[in-house]
């Protein structure tokens, strides 16, 4: 047993020696470091949205024990991920595990750098949760929970399988009393945005709505029961360009059901700006359709 135990706790140590080197530590709060990521070997970073509160004057503190300026590539509040780049190069990128690799009940770790050194705390998986949109409005792919303890300044480190490879990134700050895992589809989809544009696009019509229940030969003909309710149209908006008014309802954009709010904020995504969709909406008891170019989000 002795050995069994000596074992893994070498092997546990081996884990966090080969994170540390693309763990970063991030200064861009007032006396409160936290973690990063390396994301690629020439100094771009990731890490969590919430602990950068400053555009500027921001330093990363590296495997190597050097600490190096970086500026702010972009930031995404609603999934909680933001985008780094160091003055520096050759650094060490991790593996990332898929979701298909993580079940319910793997050992994991998770490890930060708010000091000069690494710190790891051990957990298992406790979930993996479907695709989730969070209350900002932002989609995460699926997130996983632990019963991994997250001391102060993990956030926006990662977390680690029992072989070396990230399963994902830590954050505190998008469910309020649960810290949750962001996917490596999420991170790779958000910071690949960040680094093409500065910024996620994401859509915009220009309405403001309700759920409302269809009539019933209507609910029978379309296979849902509600739509949205337009309760305003801003003016100059893509809708009222595209022929939208106050008392509508809206039960599909581009061919797909609109139910509730989150089925419209779910469309209007970055890939649809500035394309003209076909929007499907009740007038007068009648089911009609309109053009509108989706506008972007400022």
């Amino acid at each position: 047993m002795n050995d069994v135990l000596k074992s893994l706790s070498a092997d546990l140590a081996a884990v966090v020696e080969t994170a540390s080197a693309s763990l970063v530590r991030i200064e861009a709060r007032r006396r409160s470091p936290a973690s990063g990521i390396v994301w690629s070997s020439d100094g771009v970073l990731v890490t969590s949205h919430h602990v950068v509160e400053r555009d500027e004057n921001i330093r990363v503190g590296l495997p190597d024990g050097s600490t190096v300026e970086a500026s702010l590539v972009g930031r995404d509040p609603t999934t909680d991920i933001a985008v780094l780049r160091a003055q520096a190069s050759g650094l060490t990128a991790p593996t990332w595990l898929t979701l298909d690799e993580v079940k319910v009940g793997h050992l994991v770790l998770a490890v930060g750098r708010p000091g000069h050194k690494a710190q790891a705390t051990l957990g298992v998986v406790s979930a993996v949760e479907e695709s989730w949109r969070t209350v900002a409005g932002g989609m995460i792919d699926a997130y996983l929970q632990t019963d991994v303890v997250m001391y102060p300044g993990f956030s926006g480190g990662p977390l680690v399988g029992a072989g070396g490879s990230f399963a994902g990134m830590n954050t505190s700050a998008l469910l309020r009393g649960v810290s949750v895992t962001l996917p490596s589809a999420t991170i790779s989809r958000i910071a690949e945005t960040l680094l093409a544009h500065g910024h996620v696009r994401r859509g915009y019509l220009g309405v403001s709505a309700q759920p409302a229940r269809l009539p019933g030969p209507l609910a029978e003909k379309l296979g849902q029961e509600t739509g949205l309710l337009i309760a305003s149209v801003e003016s100059g908006s893509p809708a009222e360009a595209g022929g939208l008014f106050l008392g509508d309802t809206l039960v599909a954009l581009d061919g797909q059901p609109i139910r509730h709010m989150d089925d419209l904020m779910a469309l209007l995504s970055g890939d649809r700006v500035g394309k003209s969709v076909s929007v499907s909406i009740i007038r007068g008891g009648e089911q009609i359709s309109r053009d509108v170019v989706i506008g972007e989000r400022s």
